[in-house]
């Protein structure tokens, strides 16, 4: 009797521990379980921890409540200004509602990849290609938009959307740095003809300031001289009014013009020879 009693016992405990090895389940604390049983949802989402099902009946399925990083991958597309770009990004977004992550959508990374790349194309093709150089946290703000209202009826939030990278034609990147390079010299332009208007305010005032004190000027060429001599060059360049050269030029008197040069008189027309006289016959006049 004893035995069979021991027997009922071990058996009863065996049981019993098969049953809670078979129901015993265990949620992280990065996780919640939802349980279906009999394919119906139950109401409740069991926190971290252990928790119990009933076998063969109860299906527990954990989700992630950690926050997913996931890569969007590269999207051509044509911007507003007819400009080719290829565009990447990044979405950061976790799992608010385990229940209706797992009810609503089949897959909800898959959705949010999908509605992302979508998203991305779309906010190419309504964006200018300098919007899209220089405004991106306005960018980004709108993309984050555009996925956050369908995510959230998904159990999904969207937590932050970055675009990493936009890829330029060759052509495009060659012509943004002929621009660039032709809006700095115009800026340098600008700054030199701003220097030489100051530099020449400034002398205006400087002439009028010497022309009061004759003297003045007198001491600022004495300092120039000075300033050229004290750098031990071997030429000194002293400068000259030019008042008095053309006060020497006045005083000089002017040379007389010289005149037509005389023709020399026409050279005399030569004189005929005498004749030549033959010694073997009559003489021969040789100007005949």
């Amino acid at each position: 009797m004893i035995e069979e009693l021991l027997l009922a016992v071990a058996g009863a405990a065996a049981a019993t521990a098969v049953y809670v090895g078979a129901a015993a389940r265990v949620v992280k604390q990065y996780e919640r379980g939802v349980v279906f049983r009999f394919g119906r949802l139950r109401g409740e989402v069991r926190p971290p921890g252990f928790t119990m099902i009933l076998p063969a009946v109860d299906r527990l399925h954990k989700v992630n409540m950690q926050i997913v990083t996931m890569p969007v991958p590269a999207q051509e597309g044509i911007t507003r200004d007819n400009v080719t770009v290829r565009v990447d990004a990044v979405v950061y977004f976790r799992v608010v509602d385990a229940a209706e992550a797992l009810v609503r959508v089949e897959d909800y990374k898959f959705a949010v990849s999908q509605m992302a790349q979508t998203s991305l194309r779309s906010i190419i093709g309504k964006s200018d290609l300098d919007d899209l150089l220089s405004n991106r946290e306005k960018l980004n703000q709108g993309l984050e938009l555009m996925l956050d209202s369908p995510a959230i009826g998904w159990g999904v939030q969207i937590d932050r959307v970055e675009i990493k990278d936009v890829s330029l034609p060759e052509t495009m990147k060659r012509s943004m740095a002929r621009q660039a390079e032709a809006d700095r010299e115009r800026r340098a332009r600008l700054i030199n003809a701003d220097a030489e208007l100051q530099a020449s305010k400034k002398l205006t005032e400087a002439a009028h300031q010497m022309a009061d004190a004759p003297a003045a000027l007198q001491l600022r060429l004495l300092q120039t001289v000075m300033a050229v001599a004290a750098e031990k060059n071997s030429t000194l360049v002293l400068p000259i009014p030019v008042e008095l050269l053309r006060f020497l030029e006045r005083a000089t008197p002017e040379a007389p013009r010289p005149g037509p040069v005389p023709q020399a008189p026409p050279a005399p027309a030569p004189e005929p020879l005498p004749p030549i006289e033959d010694l073997t016959g009559p003489s021969v006049d040789p100007s005949r």
